[in-house]
């Protein structure tokens, strides 16, 4: 059985120490920062909720239930995982002011309602805010985690994905390889299309996981024939000099990317292309084996190997322990952030490695 491969922090193993994180779901508090803002007007109403203890997924069930609708004719724009209490936007077509405002659920509420003009779609924000508490620490651990926050703040994230995205005990890895061999894509043909989705999106991830891995120490760095990722927009171009093109990197204004593989995925040249062969081939994949995938479900695409990090900060929280607040891009997950400062965040069970919150996933793909 294939496994995901287990992210490793870059930070030396003397910088980290031990905290306990998501032990109450107010422990790791997570809301939306949203690409706009809902105009007032139009047919969605856009709910602006928050929840303890309950899924994305969970959410869209609850409210597809009571109002009695399609649950893909409402909008979000990430997942948020269930054991935090997360605000997020929520879109729903076809129900009045009052019945918005009627809406509650056992673990959730409604705490504004907006009309808009379009249903709100996955990707559409900007990031997320995170507020974690970690228990357990020793004196000398608020030193250490200002100090990783704030070399983070400096040279970024490893923007490795977090243990979500592989499902329990990373299962939808071993089914995403198998419905990638070409007697699998036809099985797979049969399975709901949001499954499928995630199925491939996982092996997707172990992908550029890997990739991350073999650059880690020099995320910042770039070489030649790089696609380089352009925070501001999510654009790539190739790098034709890196000694020119370095100082923007070293900026965070722009960062080396990775693959997320499919037959739309723009290639890199040079060494990175080489080593992106390897880590494919590692795993027997192919470019072919993503073109067999239907419904489109696997175009491709670059993802920056590095993220930025903001408004990071780190105080005592008397009782408990310490208190973190940080600000993340979509698509990243905040256990990104904990695997650079703890011993021992969780990987599918184990003691050593990281599950998480995607920063809009902390969700499915963007």
């Amino acid at each position: 059985m294939i496994k995901p491969t287990r992210p490793v922090p870059r930070n030396s193993a003397a910088g980290l120490f031990h905290g306990r994180y998501k032990v109450e779901p107010e422990d790791f508090v997570v809301e939306e920062l949203p690409l706009y803002q809902p105009e007032g007007t139009g047919e969605h109403v856009y709910l602006w909720i928050e929840k303890r203890g309950v899924s994305t997924l969970h959410l869209l069930d609850d409210l597809s239930e009571m109002l009695r609708l399609d649950p893909r004719g409402i909008g979000v724009a990430g997942l948020k995982d269930a054991q935090a209490v997360s605000r997020q936007w929520v879109s729903v077509q076809g129900i009045t002011d009052e019945e918005a405002a009627r809406l509650k659920g056992r673990s959730w509420r409604v705490l504004e309602a907006r009309r808009h003009v379009n249903k709100l779609k996955m990707g559409h924000l900007l990031g997320n805010r995170f507020e974690l508490v970690l228990r357990d620490t020793a004196p000398g651990d608020l030193a250490k985690a200002r100090a990783g926050l704030e070399q983070m703040t400096r040279s970024g994230v490893p923007n490795y994905f977090g243990e979500q995205r592989f499902g329990k005990r990373g299962a939808n890895l071993e089914k995403g390889m198998q419905i990638l061999s070409e007697e699998g894509s036809r099985i797979g043909r049969r399975i709901p299309r949001r499954v499928f989705s995630l199925l491939v999106s996982a092996v997707q991830s172990e992908v550029f996981n890997r990739v991350v891995i073999r650059r880690l120490h020099g995320l910042g760095t770039l070489w030649h024939g790089d696609l380089a990722w352009i925070h501001r927009n999510g654009a790539v171009f190739v790098v034709e000099d890196p000694a020119r093109e370095q100082k923007r990197a070293d900026t965070l204004e722009i960062s080396p990317s990775g693959p997320l593989p499919g037959p739309k995925m723009a290639m890199p040249l040079g060494d990175m292309r080489s080593l992106e062969a390897a880590v494919m081939a590692e795993l027997g994949l192919t470019p072919q084996s993503f073109a067999r995938v239907p419904f489109g479900l696997a175009r491709g695409d670059r993802r920056p190997l590095r993220v930025p990090l903001w408004d990071a900060s780190a105080e005592e929280a008397p009782g408990l322990g310490l208190r973190l607040r940080f600000g993340l891009p979509k698509g990243s997950y905040a256990t990104a952030v904990l695997r650079e400062l703890l011993t021992d965040t969780i990987w599918f069970g184990a003691s050593d490695e990281g599950g998480e919150d995607e920063s809009d996933a902390d969700t499915a793909p963007d």
